[in-house]
């Protein structure tokens, strides 16, 4: 695997952080986020919002076109939003990370800022997981 420090992640993720507008009320771009996959390729997503609530987070985009490629293993992610904001990741977006590769519950490095990283099952500790596995 590539090893990319956190610096260069969050550096990757600020490349795509372009907020714009869409059409009716809706916004892309003002949250980015940046995965590197246990391969060592690196992915990038930005947050859709919409009326009705249709939208997605940054995370889930850089997770969907990882899974895309057809990986499904996440080393470390980061989400970021303006130039000095790093955020953590929502609990829909924890969970899904979890139920994408379970693997990813022990293994993914979640970066909450430039010198604090933590593993997913620090953010997760009871994944929807627990309920099927009893």
């Amino acid at each position: 695997m590539i090893d990319i420090s956190t610096e260069e992640l969050i550096k990757q993720a600020r490349s795509v952080l372009k907020p714009r507008k869409l059409s009716g009320d809706g916004t892309a771009g003002d949250v980015a986020s940046a995965l590197i996959s246990d391969k060592g390729n690196i992915y990038l997503g930005v947050c859709i919002d919409v009326i009705s609530g249709m939208g997605f987070c940054a995370e889930h985009s850089a997770i969907s076109a990882m899974v895309t490629a057809g990986e499904t293993r996440i080393s470390k992610i980061v989400a970021v939003w303006g130039d000095e904001t790093i955020l953590p990741p929502c609990g829909r977006c924890r969970e899904f990370m979890a139920q994408i590769d379970t693997q990813n519950l022990n293994k993914t490095e979640v970066i909450l800022g430039e010198n604090k990283v933590v593993s997913l099952s620090e953010l997760l500790p009871h994944s929807f997981q627990e309920v099927w596995d009893e």
